[in-house]
Formats: C-alpha cells, sequence, structure tokens
C-alpha cells in the first residue's frame, strides 16, 4: 500500500492482551433487510427491526436496554463436550504497531481522525486482489452489493440505523462512486458472536450475493470458549470467500473500554489468509492513552460507540480504501489463499433450522411462535405452571444430518425461566439453564452440544425439566453443520 507521509515515532511494539467482553446489547430485533441505494435514493435507510412483546402465556419480557456485561456462552450444568479435533493451541502472535501516535496531532471526538489513528487502525493492509476487483467494478458504474456481519455495533447500537458505522460506510461509497447502484446488507444481530454468525450468514447474508462483506464479532467472541470461537470465526470467513459471488473480506476489531476484545485470536486467522483487519480499539485506545479525548466521548456504555465513535470507525474504513484505491491500477497477482485451513474450520458452510424452515420430528408441550424475538424469526416454547403443567414425556425431538450440533436458546430473565436436558442419539449429553436472573434482558444464547468425527444422522432431543411456580423454555433454533 501507498504509504502516507507520516513522521510516526516507533515507540515500542506492543503486545495485545486478549481477553474478551460481550457485546451484550439485545434488541430483539430481525437483522436487517437488503436494501437497494443508488444515486438517486441515497437517504433510503434499512427497513426498521421488528420487536415481539412479552407474552405471559408464550414468551419472555422485553430485552432491557441495559448495557452491562452478561456471558455469551450457554449457562451449562454439565461440561458441554469440546470438540475432538479443535486446535489447541493458544500462543499469542503479537502484532507490531506503534504504541503512540504524534503528540502534534490531535483528536475530537465527532472530527476527522488523525493521519495516526489511520496508520494505527490498518493492523494488517492484507490481499487486496479481491476487493481491487470490487472497486473497479463501482468506478465503471456496475452494480455492486456490499454486507456486514456482527453483533450489536453492527446492527448499530448506541447510533441508529442512519448513523452506525455500516450506514456510514456505504454513504461513502455512494457518495465516491455516484454513477453505481450499491445494495446494502446490514446483518447484525446484538449478543451473537462468530458461532451463531456463521450458522446464519448463508441466509442472512451470502444468499443475497454481496461482492463485500465487513466482518465484526470481537467484543462477542469471548475466552470462555476460545478455541469454539477461533474455529468458528474462521469457519466464517472460508465461508464467505468461498461463496459463489467471490466476495472479498475486510475485518474489524472493536473493543471494550477496559481493552479487553478478541482481536488477537481473530487476527491470527486473518493473518493466515492475509486479510484486511482495520482495529478501531487501537486507534481509539491510543487517543485516549494520549488525552486526546476520554471513553465517554466515544460511547455511552462500556462497549458500543455512540455516534461520535460510528463515525471515527467509518472513517478508519474508508481511509484504507481510499489507499486502495490510490493504488488500484498496481494490484496484481493471486488472490488470498485458503488453501490450508487456520485452524479444523468444523462449522464451515453451518446453518440453522429455525421454526421458519424446520418440523420437528416430535413435538409433545412446545408451542411455535411467530415474530422475532432476539433478533431471530420464530420461537418454540415450554410453558408450564401449576395448573398446566408439562406432559410427562414433553419433548422437542429433531432428526438431522450433521457432523455438529449445537443449540440456540432463549436466556431469560423471567423468574420461571427453567433447566431443559439435551439428548443425542437418545444420550444425555447436557443440562442447559434458560435462567438469566436479574440480567440486562432476555435474548439468545448458544451452546455447542456435540461433534461427530464424520456426518452421519442423529436426532435431537430438548426435554425442560418442570419446577416450582412454573416452568419457560424457548429453542430459537438448532445450529447444525
Amino acid at each position: 500500500m501507498k504509504k502516507r507521509l507520516l513522521a510516526l515515532i516507533l515507540a515500542a511494539c506492543v503486545t495485545m492482551s486478549v481477553t474478551a467482553c460481550q457485546d451484550n446489547q439485545n434488541t430483539s430485533s430481525a437483522p436487517t433487510s437488503s436494501v437497494t441505494e443508488s444515486k438517486d435514493d441515497s437517504k433510503t435507510e434499512s427497513e426498521e427491526s421488528k420487536e415481539e412483546s412479552s407474552d405471559a402465556e408464550t414468551s419472555a419480557p422485553e430485552s432491557s436496554d441495559a448495557e452491562t456485561s452478561a456471558p455469551e456462552t450457554s449457562d451449562v450444568e454439565t461440561a458441554t463436550p469440546e470438540s475432538s479435533d479443535v486446535e489447541t493451541t493458544t500462543s499469542e502472535t503479537t502484532t507490531e504497531k506503534p504504541s503512540d501516535i504524534p503528540t502534534n496531532e490531535v483528536y475530537e471526538a465527532g472530527g476527522l481522525i488523525t493521519e495516526g489513528m489511520k496508520e494505527i487502525s490498518v493492523l494488517n493492509e492484507g490481499n487486496k486482489v479481491r476487493l481491487a476487483k470490487v472497486l473497479k467494478k463501482l468506478a465503471a458504474g456496475e452494480e455492486v452489493t456490499i454486507g456486514f456481519i456482527g453483533g450489536s455495533i453492527t446492527q448499530g447500537s448506541s447510533a441508529g440505523n442512519s448513523l452506525c458505522y455500516a450506514k456510514l460506510t456505504t454513504d461513502w461509497f455512494m457518495k465516491t462512486y455516484p454513477n453505481a447502484k450499491i445494495n446494502y446488507i446490514n446483518a447484525g444481530i446484538g449478543a451473537t458472536g462468530s458461532y451463531i454468525g456463521v450458522h446464519r450468514v448463508t441466509s442472512d447474508l451470502l444468499v443475497k450475493n454481496p461482492d463485500l462483506v465487513f466482518v465484526e464479532f470481537s467484543v462477542n467472541d469471548t475466552t470462555e470458549n476460545t478455541q469454539r470461537n477461533i474455529e468458528s470465526y474462521d469457519s466464517l470467513l472460508r465461508t464467505i470467500w468461498g461463496y459463489e459471488t467471490n466476495p472479498a473480506i475486510i475485518t474489524i476489531a472493536t473493543v471494550q473500554e477496559n481493552g479487553t476484545s478478541f482481536q488477537q485470536y481473530h487476527y491470527d486467522v486473518v493473518k493466515k489468509y492475509d486479510l484486511p483487519m482495520i482495529s478501531y480499539g487501537d486507534a481509539i485506545l491510543s487517543v485516549i492513552k494520549k488525552g486526546d479525548i476520554a471513553w465517554k466521548e466515544i460511547s455511552d456504555d462500556n462497549i458500543h460507540p455512540n455516534v461520535p465513535g460510528h463515525n471515527a470507525l467509518s472513517q478508519m474504513l474508508t481511509s484504507y480504501i481510499e489507499d486502495v484505491i490510490a493504488e488500484l491500477d498496481s494490484i496484481t497477482g493471486d488472490e488470498s489463499d485458503f488453501t490450508v485451513k487456520a485452524s479444523t474450520a468444523g462449522f464451515e458452510n453451518g446453518k440453522l433450522l429455525s421454526p421458519t424452515n424446520t418440523e420437528p420430528a416430535i413435538n409433545n408441550g412446545f408451542i411455535k411462535k411467530n415474530g422475532y424475538f432476539g433478533g431471530f424469526d420464530g420461537t418454540w416454547i415450554a410453558l408450564a405452571s401449576d395448573t398446566k403443567p408439562y406432559p410427562e414425556d414433553v419433548t422437542l425431538t429433531f432428526e438431522v444430518e450433521a457432523k455438529s450440533i449445537g443449540l440456540l436458546y432463549g436466556k431469560l430473565t423471567n423468574a420461571t425461566a427453567t433447566t431443559a436436558e439435551i439428548y443425542v442419539d437418545n444420550e444425555l449429553v447436557t443440562t442447559i439453564n434458560a435462567a438469566f436472573p436479574g440480567g440486562w434482558g432476555s435474548y439468545v444464547e448458544c451452546a455447542h452440544i456435540k461433534t461427530f468425527n464424520e456426518t452421519g444422522k442423529h436426532t435431537v432431543s430438548i426435554v425442560p425439566k418442570a419446577k416450582d411456580g412454573g416452568s419457560l423454555f424457548y429453542v430459537s433454533a438448532l445450529a447444525i453443520s
């Protein structure tokens, strides 16, 4: 990449600590639908997300807007088996970036990012061959689809549909290429990590044939399930890259106020494939360390960027793309090499079996409810009370063909939320606790249930267990790959 003339002082090489935090905003809304935008319709926004209200008989209470942290992983009463072929290496590969930016540059929240921030934000320039092809299509006035997938930051939490980084970045593309027809897809869902992401990316994003995909999950993937999240992130990138439209990928690393992020683990995967990676966290924490701004100026809580924060992230992305445009004619050669996997990538091309596309083999005691909960359409709900107990053999059973099996279920603040036993091929594998008492709100959680050595046919049964005062258990989907 053509470097900017910048008087950067390389003070030190930073070793980035890798911990994780939960991107905890749950808006109980669907991923934003694809919206076609052109130079004549530059102000079209994504369709507002739908929200399902609380229903005493069939649904959990509405999610809270509170921003306190919540665990990403499932609350299981017995250990969920680890994938037998997941890589166990957890060594960190440090990235060499300046630890400080020039003191003569000053960043003001909401204003233009500095040259130093631009430089620091580019964690990996990456192979630009696919991206160059997209930019050439735009320059020729052709139709291009730009997609975004991630958690609540991508969804637009604390900024809204029209001022989130995804929309701002798409608006920049429209302004830069006024003769092109640009389609915008925001597939962000709050409180979801890359495990859920890889199982929904095809149905929520890839079927809309994107040319360019931005991926953001670094504050949703946590070290509570480090190896699973490495594998799911790797699987997600491989699923996107291998799709029939040959989309380019730009990865994004965000951060929590205390500096925790899954960035380093994601970087190790990204570096393997030499993809671009833009670190909002490195750039924004640098100017906070320097004293230009305080965290509260770019975020209203401990995680989510507010309007100035989203604006800064969008500028980092577009600054990188501007550099690629400047060297467009000289970008030639082979694309990124995905021949050798960064991990076992056992969730590649995963999918969700949900109420909208699947009928259970046995449904005894669950109610199928339409409408959105936690960003997902449709829910199977088991509800029992002292006067309306569960049937003696209450169960929701599926017949699947898969190598890996997971469960998406409701983590509920409702006082009557209960546990459920999960059986695979009539063998009790784990017990999941759906209760989230005193939590920030109800949301869709994920649990990896079992991985086999090879793909085969299996039965999966969810059996909720009654308790005094009533019982409530939500099933949003099975995740299979």
